[in-house]
C-alpha cells in the first residue's frame, strides 16, 4: 500500500517503522480502502505505508509518536473484537494526549484491556473521550447522576450500555427508560392508536440504545415480563422505584415539578441518570424554566449526586456535528 506523501511540515522529521504479529487483522485496522489510515494522514499530516505486517509512519516527530499510539490503541481494540471506524480514528487521536485519560488501559506490560468499559451481549462499550471516561466510572459510582451535554456525546446510550450490563449481571431488577413526550418544535397533531402507540414514537431513540445492546428477542421478552419498561415521565407519579436503573432522557423538556416529582421516585438499591441538553429546550411558550436547569442549580454538590458535563469536542457522531454544535453556541452572527 502506498499513497501520495503529504506535504512536509515544520518541525523534526522521524520515521517509525510498527510490526503487527497477526497480519489477518490488519484489513480491519487499514478500514475498507484504507479509509482509517487515510483519516490519520488527513488529521496528523504524516504519510503511511504498509508492506505485508509492517506499518511505516514518517512526519513531525510528534505526530508521527500520536500516529503510533493510535495505530497500536485501534489494533489491541480489534483483538478484543471491538469495530474500528474514522468514527473511532477520530477519537483516538483526540485522547492520544488527554492526561485525564490515564488509567483507561491497565498499566500491566503487555496488557490492554481497559479498566474502564461495559460489556453487554452485543458489544463492549469504552470511552472515546475523558469526559465520557469520568462518566463512565461515575455511572458505577454514585446513585444519581446528571449528564449534561450536546447531542451526540453519549449521554443516553452509554447510561442504557450500564443499564443492560448491571441488568444481566443482575445487580439490579429492573430497568426503567423514560421522556417527556414534548414535540421539537412543532406540532404533530392527533396521533392514532393506544396510548402505546401515541408515545412510542416519542420513545424511539430509548428503543434503539436498546437494540443496540440486547439481541431484539431479548429486548421484546424483557418488556414483555416488566425488567425493562419505557414510559412517558407523567406515567412515574406515585411510583417508588426501587431496584432499579432508571434513566430520564431530554430531561431539559421536563418542568421543575415533573423533574422534583421524578427525582423523588428514587428508592432503595436503584441508580438514577438524568440526560440533557440545558442549551436545546422545546418546552412550550409561557412554561417559566426548565426542570433540568432548575435542578442542577439546586443539586450541584450535593452527597451522592455527581454532574457530568460534555461539550462539543466530546461528540462521536460525525465530526461535523460538532462544528454544527460549536456554531451554534458560540456568539451570534
Amino acid at each position: 500500500m502506498s499513497r501520495k506523501p503529504v506535504p512536509a511540515q515544520s518541525g523534526q522529521r522521524s520515521r517509525v517503522e510498527l510490526l503487527f504479529d497477526k497480519p489477518q487483522l490488519l484489513s480491519l485496522l487499514f478500514g475498507q480502502y484504507d479509509q482509517n489510515l487515510v483519516a490519520l494522514e488527513n488529521r496528523l499530516g504524516v504519510y503511511i505505508t504498509a508492506r505485508g505486517n509492517r506499518v511505516g509512519l514518517e512526519g513531525t516527530a510528534e505526530h508521527v509518536a500520536i500516529a503510533r499510539d493510535v495505530l497500536n490503541d485501534l489494533y489491541y481494540r480489534i483483538q478484543r473484537g471491538e469495530d474500528v471506524d474514522t468514527g473511532l480514528v477520530d477519537a483516538a487521536i483526540a485522547m492520544a494526549n488527554e492526561p485525564a485519560l490515564d488509567g483507561i488501559f491497565s498499566a500491566e506490560p503487555g496488557e490492554r484491556a481497559p479498566s474502564v468499559m461495559i460489556r453487554t451481549r452485543k458489544k463492549t462499550i469504552v470511552p472515546r473521550t475523558a469526559a465520557q471516561a469520568h462518566y463512565m466510572r461515575e455511572l458505577t459510582t454514585n446513585d444519581m447522576i446528571f449528564a449534561l451535554g450536546p447531542a451526540g456525546t453519549g449521554k443516553t446510550y452509554i447510561a442504557v450500555a450500564q443499564a443492560v450490563a448491571q441488568l444481566i449481571t443482575g445487580s439490579v431488577q429492573r430497568l426503567i427508560l423514560s421522556r417527556p413526550a414534548v414535540e421539537a418544535g412543532e406540532k404533530l397533531g392527533f396521533l392514532p392508536g393506544d396510548m402505546k402507540e401515541k408515545v412510542d414514537p416519542y420513545l424511539r431513540p430509548l428503543y434503539d440504545a436498546l437494540h443496540d445492546c440486547l439481541p431484539a428477542e431479548q429486548v421484546e421478552r424483557r418488556i414483555a415480563s416488566g425488567e425493562i419498561e419505557i414510559a412517558p415521565i407523567a406515567f412515574m407519579r406515585g411510583r417508588t422505584l426501587a431496584d432499579a436503573f432508571v434513566i430520564l432522557d431530554e430531561a431539559q423538556n421536563t418542568t421543575p415539578a415533573q423533574m422534583k416529582m421524578f427525582l423523588t421516585r428514587f428508592g432503595q438499591n436503584s441508580r438514577m441518570v438524568i440526560c440533557g441538553d440545558p442549551n436545546q429546550t422545546d418546552l412550550p411558550g409561557g412554561v417559566a424554566a426548565s426542570g433540568l436547569a432548575d435542578a442542577t442549580m439546586r443539586l450541584e454538590g450535593v452527597e451522592g449526586i455527581s454532574m457530568t458535563r460534555f461539550t462539543a469536542a466530546d461528540v462521536v457522531r460525525h465530526p461535523i456535528v460538532g462544528r454544527i454544535v460549536e456554531a451554534y453556541e458560540g456568539p451570534n452572527p
